[in-house]
């Protein structure tokens, strides 16, 4: 069981690999949604890691994976750019997936 990430920001892909974890880089959606269709494909991802910018191109996708798939877990990650929106992110996925407002 690997991780495995996908980033359009060179730091986050270098970080993540001095950490053990390999990568692919990512700069347009076509980018973004094939490299999530070969993480898919490979039975050996467990976690996939998108930084936010990433996340923004593919949102419809990685949501579905999110909230349909068993495998891999989707998690997004801040990019070197800043924070941004991910709890913000979070919390509409979630309202999405129980039908509910927090």
């Amino acid at each position: 069981m690997r991780w495995y990430c996908i980033s359009n920001d060179a730091d986050v892909l270098t970080g993540m690999r001095l950490a053990g974890i390999d990568g692919a880089m990512a700069q347009t959606a076509a980018e973004v949604d094939a490299a999530v269709t070969r993480a898919v494909q490979d039975e050996g991802i467990a976690v996939l890691l998108v930084t936010e910018g990433c996340y923004n191109m593919c949102r419809a996708r990685l949501d579905e994976l999110k909230l349909s798939a068993e495998r891999p877990l989707v998690n997004t990650v801040a990019d070197s750019r800043g924070a941004g929106r991910i709890s913000g992110e979070i919390t509409r996925l979630i309202n999405e997936a129980i039908g509910i407002r927090l």
